[in-house]
C-alpha cells in the first residue's frame, strides 16, 4: 500500500491532489503557474485538432491571479481555453467530459484557508492525472521558457462560458431519484463561501426542499472561515435555529460533505458511506460486494459492513488511491471519513452535493428522521491530531519511532495507529483508535509530543 507522502516524495511540484501552496509564493507564483500551464499544454496536445482546456475556480482572491497565468500558459502552448468561472470541483470533472475537452482544470485549495490555493487537473476521461503524467509535467517545466511555444497562427483562443453552472445544476438534479421528492424537507445548506455558493442552493430548491442557505457570501477572503465541512458549528447552530430536518456542509470546492441531523449532531463520511453502501446494496445498485475507504476509516464502519455481508477495502489516504482501487475492483462506492465520497455511477471524483442527495433520497424514501436514518453504527473511539513541522522528516527520528512503537504496544490488538505526513501541508497526522478512549488519548498525545520535540 502506498502512503500519501510516498508518491509525493518523488515529485517536486505536485502533491497528493495537484499543486497546492501559499498563494503568490513557491509553486503558486504567476511565473511558476505560467510554466505549469505551458508544460501541461504540451503533454495534452495530441493530434492536429484544436485542443481545448476548461478552467473553473473557487472564490479565493488569488484565483484572479492564477487563472490568467494558466490561461496564458495554455494559449502559448496552442490550447483553446474555456473559462467557466466559480464551480465545484466535481462540476469541472463532469464538464471536461461533457464539453469534450482534452483537459480540465480546477483552481482551488479545497478546505484550506483563503491564503492557500492550488491547481487540480483532470484528463479527458474526467479522472485526475496519474503519477506518471505528473512526473512528465514536472520534467517539462524544467525546460527553457521558449521550448514548446506554438507558432503565432496556432496560439490558443480564450472564451468565457456562461451556462456552465446551469449544466451542472441539471446534472446534479438527475442524480436524485425521480420517484422521491424533497417536498416538506427543510434543509440548511452551508456552502463554505466557496465554489458551490450559487449552484447547491439552487439544486435543493428546484428539487422541492425548503432551503436556508449560509456560507453564500464570498468576498475572496472568507472561504472555509468558520463555515463549511471543516467548521460545522455554524451549520449546527443554524439547523437548531431554523428547526431544519437536515444540515449539509460542503467545503470550499464542494467535493466533500458533512451532514448534520435534526438534533444538531454531525454525521461524518464513515456514516455516510455506511448509509449509501447498505441502501445501494439493498436495492441491488452496489457493485463489487463492498466499499472502498482509507486506512483512516473507523473500525466501527468495518464491523457494520461485515454484519451486512459487505467488505471494506482500505487504501492509503487520498481520494486518488480510493478511486484507483474502485476502478480496479469494479466498485461504485468509496470515500474518506472527511466526507469526500466518490460515487462513480455519477462522477469520477468526490461530489459533496450529489452525495448529500443520496442521503436525502434515503431520508425521503423512509420518512424517518435523519438521526434515525444516518447513524448506522457506533464508532470506535478515535482521535486525530496534527503536528506542524518546519523541516526535515520527523518520522525518521529515533525518538519518534520509539514513541510510535511504545504506542503500538500499549494498544495491542484492541486498537491501531495511523501516522503519516500530509501530502498538502507540513503536518504530521497522528491517528489512534481503540476500545479505550483514555488509552487512545494518552498514546496519541505522547507521539505528538515526541514529534513536536524534534520539530
Amino acid at each position: 500500500m502506498r502512503g500519501d507522502d510516498q508518491m509525493a516524495g518523488k515529485r517536486e511540484v505536485f502533491g497528493t491532489d495537484g499543486v497546492r501552496g501559499l498563494a503568490n509564493a513557491g509553486a503558486m507564483t504567476p511565473n511558476n503557474i505560467l510554466r505549469l500551464g505551458m508544460a501541461v499544454g504540451r503533454v495534452f496536445k495530441n493530434g492536429a485538432h484544436r485542443h481545448r482546456v476548461v478552467i473553473g475556480k473557487d472564490t479565493r482572491l488569488s484565483g484572479y491571479m492564477i487563472e490568467p497565468a494558466l490561461t496564458a500558459g495554455f494559449a502559448a502552448s496552442g490550447m483553446d481555453v474555456f473559462l467557466l468561472g466559480p464551480l465545484p470541483t466535481p462540476a469541472m470533472a463532469m464538464l471536461t467530459r461533457s464539453l469534450r475537452a482534452d483537459l480540465g482544470v480546477m483552481i482551488s485549495a479545497s478546505h484550506n484557508p483563503y491564503h492557500d490555493n492550488g491547481v487540480k487537473f483532470f484528463g479527458p476521461d474526467g479522472y485526475k492525472l496519474s503519477d506518471e503524467t505528473e512526473l512528465e509535467i514536472e520534467r517539462l517545466m524544467k525546460d527553457g521558457p521558449e521550448v514548446g511555444l506554438a507558432a503565432a497562427p496556432d496560439l490558443g483562443r480564450v472564451k468565457r462560458v456562461d451556462d456552465a453552472g446551469a449544466r451542472y445544476i441539471e446534472f446534479a438534479k438527475a442524480a436524485f431519484p425521480r420517484k422521491n421528492s424533497l417536498d416538506d424537507i427543510r434543509v440548511v445548506i452551508d456552502c463554505a463561501n466557496g465554489a458551490a455558493y450559487k449552484v447547491a442552493p439552487t439544486v435543493l430548491w428546484e428539487l422541492g426542499a425548503e432551503v436556508k442557505s449560509i456560507g453564500v457570501e464570498p468576498n475572496g477572503f472568507n472561504i472555509n472561515r468558520n463555515v463549511g465541512s471543516t467548521a460545522t458549528k455554524t451549520l449546527q447552530e443554524a439547523v437548531m435555529e431554523y428547526r431544519a430536518d437536515i444540515g449539509v456542509a460542503l467545503d470550499g470546492d464542494a467535493d466533500r460533505v458533512i451532514i448534520c441531523d435534526e438534533k444538531g449532531r454531525t454525521i461524518d463520511g464513515d456514516q455516510i458511506l455506511a448509509l449509501i453502501g447498505s441502501s445501494w446494496n439493498a436495492s441491488g445498485a452496489l457493485k463489487g460486494g463492498g466499499i472502498v475507504s482509507t486506512v483512516m476509516a473507523n473500525l466501527g464502519l468495518e464491523k457494520f459492513l461485515e454484519g451486512e455481508g459487505l467488505s471494506l477495502t482500505r487504501t492509503a489516504v487520498g481520494d486518488r488511491y480510493v478511486v484507483e482501487e474502485m476502478r480496479n475492483g469494479a466498485m461504485n462506492v468509496g470515500g474518506e471519513p472527511s466526507g469526500h465520497v466518490i460515487l462513480n455511477d455519477y462522477g469520477t471524483t468526490g461530489d459533496g452535493l450529489v452525495t448529500a442527495l443520496q442521503v436525502l433520497a434515503v431520508v425521503a424514501a423512509e420518512g424517518r428522521s435523519v438521526s434515525d436514518v444516518c447513524r448506522k453504527f457506533d464508532p470506535f473511539p478515535q482521535l486525530l491530531k496534527n503536528v506542524r513541522f518546519t523541516g526535515g522528516d520527523p518520522l525518521n527520528d529515533a525518538a519518534v519511532k520509539a514513541a510510535i512503537k511504545d504506542g503500538e504496544t500499549k494498544l495491542g490488538k484492541r486498537g491501531r495507529l495511523v501516522i503519516r505526513k500530509s501530502g498538502t501541508e507540513p503536518l504530521v497526522r497522528v491517528m489512534g483508535e481503540g476500545e479505550n478512549a483514555d488509552l487512545v488519548n494518552t498514546v496519541v498525545s505522547e507521539i505528538c509530543a515526541a514529534v513536536e520535540k524534534v520539530s
